[in-house]
């Protein structure tokens, strides 16, 4: 984890010139990552938290840091055995980011393993009661026992290894038992069981109320083991007339990068599909063991992994975290955030049988999840049985599984509408139900393109293209984030329902650029990656030094998920130095070092972290008082600027410029329960909530203005 110490950067300050290329002003972008999951088991630590959210916190830090092995640890790998010795933007090389990841990684796995022994007394307290097997009565093991002989053990395949089975191939994120058995001569031999993941990784071993009479949650108590400790207790049936002599789990991470030489694909379909299950195969990156393997099975798992012995990681039972989401599913409120209704926004009651009529009247801006995410899919709906719409284009990134806003598109072209589709097969780890959507829409005759050869599509943007008397509307909705009706009540993010007629034509011409053959290098009114976004954006900000320096208030806002770009600090850093006001709302990674004297000192870092996944991206520019605003997909990192197609769109309607400024990024900026504020050395601590100000938790702020609404 990052730490606050002094940098060159600072010492360079007082000089007449700065060195923005300096190491010292820029954070390692890993590092940065870590740091953002220990934001996030903070809110497992909380406890204004209900118990089973910090559960949840919990369970999102051990998904994210596996993830991050998967990825960000499996390329840095990857750089070594290349040879790559290039320094990243901290000035730190590939190896020198391992060792620094390793060590923080660590420290951030025993912190978990403390606030699960902190959180399991606190659960056992409310009813609900994880068990060791060992601490069953003899009634419960005969229950979880019986359920092993009906349920588990027809799944379970054990997995000998010797000369004449060689040691068996073991999945990405798999749970696994390490068995010792001694056979009838008195030889010992290593075995391998997967515990599967198609079964639940929590067994119920008994649920009964303390009251009978109440028809509430409250007096219900919960009692589950966990599945590997009761196929552990029942391994002489998978290996008969053996001596089991010991069993220890263990858990792989594998290098999950799918690599497509797109160049040389004839089907990107298949390419991407072949992909997808090469990722099974990939190399050890992290095994995960309890301390109480020891050193020979150990031994067993480096030479037939092939892996390094400083990729184990000793960890306290239980491995694989990620499973306590399961515990969310209990059916107790109590122990839950309280439920709240979005709100749908007046515009849209007033016209609930006409959507195009309300979009014709006024641009309409929905800030989910506090607004809800219907009035998308029925946008979608409606255009696919209104007689007059002649045809959908749609971008799609990440839809989920039984996504409405899919099979509007399918009945769109059921009726004879024109059906255009772009599908976005390398969205990671979803590519498998973008595979399978694909297919389902190509058999019903919707035009699918799967993107532009060496570039991402991330846009969110569907286009209804409107036969209206003498001539043609476009009706368009534009988003920072994706067409998932269930992700839509987890994050925040921000949709705009426009028919201006510049930005219906911006539209086109980016459907165009993707289905087709375009050259085109400006717009009307989007910025697009990789055309026009980076220089675009860079303009607006060199404006605002442009004001700054006439003696008008210069003043920034972006909220963004990541700041990695180095030519965007370098410009923010330039900003600053020219006076301008930067207030940075960061969620993630953010490389930039704010508050250093001469070169940073105008600008303010905070990162919020709640209830609800902050995805929005916002962008506001003070412009000389005629102020702007832009929304989008795109974070300030290379990939989104370079190697993506992205869309910046502007609010045009000035009502709504003032809601985004005055409700939403003034709210963020004035959080104090939320919020941390960055240190110029990486260290985000919470913002002060003084005993005289009253305490502003935005999330909560915007939940409640809706129910007030």
């Amino acid at each position: 984890m990052a730490k606050d110490t002094p940098n060159p950067g600072t010492e360079q300050a007082s000089q007449s010139i700065v060195n923005l290329n300096d190491p010292g002003l820029y954070i390692d972008r890993e590092l940065s990552l870590i740091e953002f999951f220990c934001r996030v088991l903070e809110e497992a630590r909380d406890e204004s938290n209900p118990l089973l959210e910090r559960v949840k916190f919990l369970s999102i830090v051990s998904s994210n840091l596996a993830e991050f092995f998967m990825v960000r640890v499996a390329g840095l790998k990857q750089q070594i055995d290349a040879g790559i010795v290039e320094p990243a933007l901290s000035g730190l090389t590939p190896a020198e980011q391992l060792v620094a990841v390793h060590k923080s990684a660590v420290q951030l796995l025993k912190q978990a393993r403390v606030c699960l022994r902190d959180l399991l007394p606190r659960l056992e307290q409310s009813g609900v009661r994880i068990m060791d097997y060992a601490d069953l009565t003899e009634e419960q093991r005969s229950v979880v026992n019986q359920y092993f002989e009906e349920i588990v053990s027809p799944v379970l395949t054990p997995l000998a290894h010797d000369p004449g089975r060689p040691f068996p191939h073991i999945s990405n994120m798999s749970l696994n038992l390490a068995v010792s058995i001694r056979d009838q001569e008195g030889e010992e031999h290593f075995a391998r069981v997967k515990v599967p993941n198609t079964l639940p990784r929590l067994v119920p071993v008994k649920t009964h109320h303390d009251d009978e009479e109440s028809d509430t949650s409250m007096h219900v108590t919960h009692c589950l083991v966990w599945l590997e400790q009761v196929i552990a207790a029942n391994l002489k049936s998978l290996f008969p007339g053996m001596h089991i002599i010991r069993a220890h789990p263990f858990r792989i991470t594998r290098d999950a990068e799918v690599v497509i030489q797109e160049l040389e694909a004839e089907d990107l379909l298949e390419t991407v599909e072949r992909g997808v299950r090469q990722r099974r195969f990939g190399s050890v990156v992290r095994v995960t063991i309890d301390q109480a393997m020891p050193a020979d099975i150990r031994d067993i798992l480096i030479e037939n992994l092939g892996m390094d012995a400083n990729d184990i990681y000793t960890v306290e039972p239980p491995l694989g975290m990620s499973d306590l989401m399961q515990l969310y599913g209990v059916d107790r409120r109590d122990l839950k955030y309280p439920s709240f209704t979005p709100a749908t926004p007046a515009v849209l009651d007033e016209n609930d049988d006409d959507i195009f009529a309300a979009i014709r009247r006024q641009d309409i801006l929905l800030h989910h999840p506090y607004d809800t995410f219907t009035p998308v899919v029925e946008f979608l709906k409606k255009a696919a049985r209104d007689p007059n719409v002649l045809a959908i284009k749609q971008t799609l990134y990440r839809v989920g599984r039984n996504s409405p806003v899919v099979e509007a598109l399918l009945d769109a072209a059921v009726r004879g509408k024109q059906v255009a589709v772009l599908v976005e097969l390398k969205a990671r780890f979803d590519e498998e139900s973008n595979i399978e959507w694909s297919r389902a829409l190509e058999r019903e005759g919707v035009h699918v393109v799967y993107g532009l050869l060496g570039l991402k599509t991330h846009s969110k943007i569907a286009l209804v293209v409107r036969h209206e008397g003498e001539r043609i509307r476009r009706y368009v909705h534009l988003a920072t984030g994706n067409y998932n009706p269930v992700t839509a009540q987890l994050y925040t993010d921000l949709g705009l329902f426009t028919c201006d007629d510049e930005i219906g034509a911006d539209a086109s011409d980016v459907f165009n650029f993707l289905t087709g053959y375009s050259a085109k290098h400006d717009y009307r009114k989007f910025l697009v990656a990789p055309i026009n976004l980076r220089s675009g954006f860079e303009s607006l900000i060199r404006r605002e030094i442009e004001h700054q320096q006439k003696g008008e208030p210069g003043h920034l806002i972006f909220k963004v998920n990541s700041l990695v770009d180095k030519q965007m600090i370098r410009l923010l850093y330039k900003a600053s130095q020219a006076g301008v006001k930067v207030d940075l709302l960061v969620r993630g990674m953010c490389c930039l070092r704010p508050g250093l004297p001469g070169i940073s000192d105008t600008i303010r870092v905070t990162s919020v972290v709640g209830r609800f996944l902050e995805h929005s991206r916002i962008f506001y520019f003070r412009n000389g008082g005629n102020e702007q605003i832009y929304l989008g997909s795109a974070d300030l990192m290379m990939r989104n600027l370079d190697r993506r197609v992205e869309i910046l769109f502007p609010v045009q309607d000035v009502r709504l410029i003032r809601q985004l400024r005055d409700e939403v990024l003034a709210t963020y900026l004035a959080d104090n329960v939320k919020a941390r504020h960055m240190s110029s050395g990486g260290i985000y601590q919470r913002a002060d909530c003084t005993p005289e100000g009253a305490p502003l938790d935005a999330q909560a702020t915007f939940i409640n203005r809706r129910q007030v609404r």
